[in-house]
């Protein structure tokens, strides 16, 4: 296996579905709170986490039969991508990503209740258990999951660990600026086309 290829798809994958997510607009609320490095050491830290466990997971997959594994990979990609472009194809407009900020935003309200004092280890901790909770489950966490049994598994932690870090940098740097700005129809789309070619690229592999 290519660590350039799980490296790519890592990038590309995680990217492009983490933009406009719930943990994204966790990274955003918090740092209008508190002091953005710390903001994004603790976002980034929980993610690097998370990415390290998923391809862990997706390794503990491969003791299975080769084939089986395949196909349950492209099933993974091919469901996914299938059910973006649908609930893309449902929206009538742009659409908005008001669920996901409020849901972010009931996150934060209720583990900052009640604190009246912040030190940076609180941050860090509120940043990380935060996110951790947050994408724990996520669609991102289970692609990685499949990334990580179809290809070379330090490609996948470093693309992967990457496109979280990138996107945690938008969110605590600019996401205020430009959440009110992204179109959810297209992120999905694109999200789902993006499903539906590793998809075929792990079909191919399989044949």
């Amino acid at each position: 296996m290519n660590p350039l290829t799980g490296f790519t798809a890592g990038l590309l994958l995680i990217t492009l579905s983490e933009l406009g997510d719930k943990t994204f607009f966790i990274g955003v609320i918090l740092a209008t709170r508190h002091p953005r490095r710390w903001v994004f050491a603790g976002v980034t830290a929980a993610l690097f986490v998370m990415t390290v466990l998923s391809v862990a997971i997706g390794q503990v997959v491969t003791i299975f039969p080769e084939r089986y594994v395949q196909g349950l990979t492209v099933a993974l990609f091919l469901g996914f991508g299938l059910k973006l472009l649908y609930d893309a194809s449902r929206m009538a407009g742009p659409g908005s990503l008001a669920d996901e900020q409020a849901e972010a935003l009931e996150a934060v309200e209720e583990r900052e209740a009640g604190v009246k004092q912040w030190t940076v280890r609180s941050v860090l901790l509120e940043a990380f258990s935060l996110t951790f909770v947050a994408e724990w489950g996520d669609r991102t966490q289970f692609a990685t999951i499949a990334l990580a049994a179809a290809h070379h598994p330090v490609g996948v932690v470093l693309g992967a660990t990457l496109g979280h870090a990138v996107c945690a940098a938008i969110a605590v740097a600019c996401g205020k600026l430009i959440a009110g700005r992204i179109s959810e129809r297209w992120l999905t789309l694109v999200g789902g086309v993006l499903f539906i070619v590793f998809g075929l690229v792990a079909a191919v592999e399989m044949a």
